[in-house]
């Protein structure tokens, strides 16, 4: 970030007079035109080396992050002796907030699984015909 701000700051301070030679003798205005395009390159690659190493080392620490984050939610549950309580229910999420599909490290039980509608019976055979025609 330090490397990205002082470019910028240092990017608006650059001047078009790059030295002090005649523009009508190409030799030395070629040669500033090269050596701007090779030094635009040079940072070019330079700066995508270092994208690539650093994304290369966050990518492989994130599997080591020992932090995770819990989101509590309590639930209203009624007592085999009528009592109504607030009974807690961990839940592990990711960094957007996102359910993690394992298990809460609190020794909570695991969620009931989803409701889904039961499978529509299979139609019966159909007898007695051949190709479409009644035998």
């Amino acid at each position: 970030m330090a490397f990205l701000s002082s470019g910028l700051l240092l990017a608006g301070c650059s001047s078009t007079d790059y030295s002090h030679t005649s523009p009508y003798h190409p030799g030395p205005v070629a040669g500033q035109n090269v050596g701007n395009a090779v030094g635009v390159t040079a940072g070019n690659v330079a700066g995508f080396g270092v994208g690539v190493v650093s994304g290369t080392a966050h990518g492989l620490a994130a599997p080591f992050k020992p932090d995770y984050h819990m989101v509590r939610y309590w639930r209203t549950e009624t007592t085999p002796d009528g009592r109504t309580i607030q009974v807690p229910y961990d839940m592990l999420v990711d960094q957007y907030g996102r359910p993690v599909r394992m298990p809460a490290p609190t020794g909570n039980p695991k969620p009931p699984p989803a409701v889904t509608a039961a499978p529509a019976p299979a139609p019966a055979p159909v007898t007695g015909t051949t190709n479409g025609t009644p035998q």
